[in-house]
């Protein structure tokens, strides 16, 4: 079949890279795509806000399969639009994607299904959320309502952080997405991201992995889009993944189908591990990333049936998942200045000799430039390797991450710090 990818990052060149890794792909466009994808696909320039023109496309080329990356389209509907006219598409409805698109919504949806998750107050202005603050002290989590590309969540550690984050909000550093604010309880534990398909009713685990926000060593400094990640997350067992399904995901997803709004595609659970057993700290509609290179690296399925029976509503007549019992490790390369204002344009090289040992080198933020590749975005590569362990995947990580030539980007070293701490332990 035909298939469309929407995206330009990580996330897409990863997705891209197993898609066409399918015998059911036939023609693989990628809208923008980058140069990493650009090997893969036919990358085209199409504007995923004109619906009316994705469409076009979509009829145009006979696509079979859209498979939507980042979570921007979602929130904006492009799903609902495209299923309007008959198009398989991964991916939730815009009322569904509101557990991405708005923090305080999946705060209520929590509270209606009973879902354990920090306690909370919604604020639309700067006043509330100071009274919000003096009820909860600190520390305490403070996050932008809408989307901020993974940058509107503070946890402050002081109430002076605390009052600078709720003034950034409401003094419009995010836009639109600072009109109102989620003024959450601090939660304590060890954080771990886990993944499911759903099809709206049934639902299929699509394992763990943790990511790394911070962007310096030690998670130090402002938080980040990830610098990096590892799967699976073992902290999170077998058994805490069993009450995350039967706690968490499966009353959102008969939540939202009660009313009227039911999910279909990925859930990525932000989850705290307390002593109390998982909690919901976000939801995400999407894959993560850099959580999906890590993921995909792993998965032996072909993701191309997987997406399609989900968009089908007949996840239950496939085999779930099947993923390696290896580990995956991924380091972000990023350009200096990241989080900030990154610098443009620096040359990058050496990706075959990354590659010469088996890591796999996803693009980002790359592009074109007079025939050389450059860096065009925050988040610049991303530098990918499976082993074993944990342990070693981290060292494959680092010695292809190191074969590079980009003296303009910059990564923490310590990616997998926790689980090769445990692992040495357990040596």
């Amino acid at each position: 079949m035909n298939i469309l990818l929407l995206g330009s990052g990580g996330r897409e060149h990863a997705l891209a890279w197993k898609l066409a890794q399918s015998p059911r792909c036939d023609t693989l466009w990628a809208a923008p795509g980058n140069p990493g994808i650009s090997e893969l696909a036919t990358c085209i320039s199409l504007d995923v806000t004109d619906h009316a023109a994705v469409l076009a496309f979509c009829e145009a080329n006979v696509i079979g399969l859209v498979v939507v990356g980042p979570e921007a389209p979602l929130v904006d509907g492009l799903a609902d639009a495209l299923r309007g006219e008959g198009f398989a598409v991964f991916g939730p409805s815009k009322a569904a994607a509101q557990l991405e698109g708005s923090k305080g919504f999946t705060k209520d949806l929590c509270a209606r299904a009973n879902i354990p998750t920090g306690g909370y107050e919604r604020v639309s202005n700067q006043a509330d959320a100071m009274a919000a603050l003096a009820k909860f002290g600190a520390p305490v989590v403070i996050k932008a309502d809408g989307l901020a590309a993974g940058k509107g969540v503070t946890v402050a550690m002081t109430m002076a952080e605390a009052e600078a984050a709720v003034l950034d909000i409401f003094a419009g550093r995010f836009g639109a997405a600072g009109a109102e604010a989620v003024i959450e309880e601090f939660l304590e534990g060890e954080e771990a991201s886990f993944f499911a398909l759903t099809d709206g009713s049934t639902i299929v685990p699509f394992g763990s992995a943790q990511d790394h926000k911070r962007v310096g060593d030690g998670d130090t400094g402002p938080n980040t889009g990830g610098m990096g990640a590892y799967s699976p997350a073992k902290v999170l067992t077998p058994e805490l993944e069993g009450l995350a399904m039967t706690r968490i995901i499966a009353p959102t997803v008969r939540t939202l189908a009660n009313e009227g709004m039911p999910y279909s595609g990925v859930l990525f659970l932000g989850l705290m591990l307390t002593a109390k057993g998982p909690e919901l700290i976000e939801y995400n509609c999407r894959f993560g990333d850099p959580e999906c290179q890590v993921m995909l690296m792993r998965l032996e399925s072909d993701l191309v049936e997987l997406l399609h029976a989900c968009a089908e509503n007949r996840l239950a007549a496939i085999e779930p998942p099947r993923f390696s019992t290896d580990a995956a490790l991924t380091v972000v390369m990023a350009a200096n200045g990241y989080p900030g204002t990154p610098e443009k344009g620096g040359a990058i090289g050496g990706i075959e000799a990354a590659e010469a040992n088996g890591a796999k080198v996803f693009h980002a933020g790359t592009a074109i430039d007079g025939g050389k590749l450059v860096a065009s975005g925050g988040r610049v590569l991303s530098v990918t390797a499976r082993a074993k362990t944990v342990t070693e995947a981290q060292g494959k990580a680092y010695a292809a991450v190191d074969a590079l030539d980009f003296p303009g980007g910059f990564c923490r070293r310590d990616i997998g710090w926790r689980e090769v701490a445990r692992e040495g332990a357990d040596a």
